[in-house]
């Protein structure tokens, strides 16, 4: 049973939020069907609270909850753009559209199950419940690096650097308009959207998200630029260059219609991947070359 140990501080700025809604909006540890389903227990300051309590700047919380039930995947044999694997890990160039994990109505074509069917080939059998290993996310609509772990011990030494911030990702986005300034580093805090739940916004409460950009190419009335996040926010990117009045060119969520490229997709690509790999010291840099979508006339 996985148990955790947490202090509310003040950069967290979760106050006056229950227990429930500052574990699934602040800490992301769990979502709000999570919390239900997995029987999620708390104290605070040592003693036992329903988890409608509301947190306060001090607080210091005890968690428990269950085991996350494996998830039963179908391998499946879909080509993948591998840009290195070795024993331990793989990293791969996503294609735009594919869905990492699988969900409700994501069952089958996702990367996890691609990731299975390929351990399977290399005549390594997982247990029965196997774990996908994937490390980090990427939207289904994000096209890019990401990179996977074959065993549990990789897995955490992975994590361990995304966790840390040691890990660097850099993305590039066409993006509407141009910045007054040619570089700059965007930090707000950013919450689930109290209007539409599937969405993420800049809030006065919510997680700190720090984002650096620097724009490479400009032409009419769209910029090429390269995104390094310091955070790793849900939709960090897409909400930062939103906030901005830059959102990205084709994003569905945060942008608007275009009509001159009425028919683009999310222009956002995670480009370079920089990450010490297991059983290594030194960083390595995994980089792509861009996607034929972002070749457009700007």
């Amino acid at each position: 049973m996985p148990e955790l140990l947490h202090t509310v501080e003040e950069d967290a700025l979760g106050l006056n939020l229950r227990l429930d809604r500052y574990v699934s909006e602040n800490l992301r540890l769990l979502s709000r069907s999570q919390i239900k389903a997995r029987g999620l227990s708390a104290k605070i300051n040592g003693k036992p609270v329903k988890l409608s309590r509301v947190v306060k700047r001090g607080d210091i919380i005890e968690m428990r909850w269950d085991e996350e039930a494996p998830v039963y995947l179908v391998p499946e044999d879909i080509p993948l753009d591998i840009v290195y694997e070795d024993e331990r890990c793989v990293v791969i160039n996503k294609a735009q559209g594919m869905v990492v994990h699988p969900g409700a109505g994501n069952r089958q074509g996702t990367l996890a199950n691609a990731l299975y069917f390929r351990r399977l080939k290399k005549n390594y059998s997982p247990p029965e419940g196997f774990r996908t290993g994937i490390v980090h996310r990427l939207d289904k609509d994000t096209s890019g690096l990401i990179i996977a772990a074959y065993d549990d011990e990789a897995h955490a030494f992975l994590a361990r650097q995304f966790k840390d911030r040691k890990a660097i990702k850099k993305y590039a986005a066409i993006i509407h308009g141009t910045p007054k300034e040619a570089q700059g580093r965007i930090e707000t805090f950013i919450a689930r959207d109290p209007g539409n739940r599937k969405r993420f916004t800049v809030s006065n409460a919510g997680r700190t998200a720090v984002t650096f950009y620097k724009v490479i190419k400009t032409l009419q009335n769209y910029s090429l630029v390269m995104l390094r996040p310091k955070t790793g926010r849900t939709h960090q990117l897409r909400v930062h260059l939103k906030h901005i009045g830059h959102p990205i060119l084709g994003d569905p969520v945060y942008g608007y219609p275009d009509k001159n490229h009425p028919d683009l997709t999310l222009m956002l690509h995670s480009k370079t991947l920089a990450i010490v790999l297991p059983g290594e010291t030194e960083r390595r840099v995994f980089t792509t070359v861009l996607p034929e979508r972002f070749f457009i006339r700007m």
